[in-house]
């Protein structure tokens, strides 16, 4: 009876380790590394109607930042994400927020306004740029873009603004 009770344990181990060496080779293989990756090509439309591209933009670093008005963790990092646009914007850096599909627009419009947004915000009606991005399954979600178009770093959740504002200087003072 021992020896059948230690070779299921023994039998369910391998099975778990399969599973974890799976998903590994299923993130490192399938997903895409976001180190050296390419922006996609995508146009933002801004709440005034404008549309910006990541292209018009190479040559400068770029963060995108996904949110949405009802997302508490994207309200608590606004404060972060005014002051480094505020520090980093007159050297050259940009900033485009871009609004969760499903935020109707005039309740983006207002929440910018009351905030005092100085940074472009874009609507994503149709979902179209957070699809370029590889779908953006989590809000807030972030995309630095360096000088050369590649996305630098990315991140899920709130921002780790020490790390991206130290991504941006170094790309900035590569001119």
């Amino acid at each position: 009876m021992k020896l059948k009770t230690a070779l299921k344990k023994r039998s369910t181990m391998l099975m778990i380790w399969a599973m974890v060496v799976g998903l590994a080779a299923f993130v490192a293989f399938w997903l895409p590394q976001t180190d050296t990756e390419n922006s996609p090509e995508v146009e933002f439309v801004l709440l005034d109607g404008r549309k910006i591209s990541l292209q018009t933009l190479r040559g400068r670093p770029v963060l995108v930042s996904f949110w949405a008005t009802s997302c508490p963790p994207c309200v608590e990092e606004l404060p972060d994400l005014v002051q480094l646009y505020r520090d980093l914007h007159p050297q050259g850096f940009e900033l485009i927020a871009v609004a969760a599909p499903y935020d109707p627009p005039t309740r983006v419009q207002a929440f910018a306004a009351d905030h005092a947004l100085p940074y472009p915000v874009a609507l994503d009606l149709d979902g179209k740029a957070a699809r370029a991005f590889g779908g953006v399954p989590y809000i807030p979600a972030a995309f630095v873009i360096d000088r050369d178009g590649a996305i630098a770093y990315s991140q899920a959740g709130k921002l780790d603004i020490t790390r991206a504002r130290r991504i941006i200087l170094k790309s900035l003072s590569q001119k």
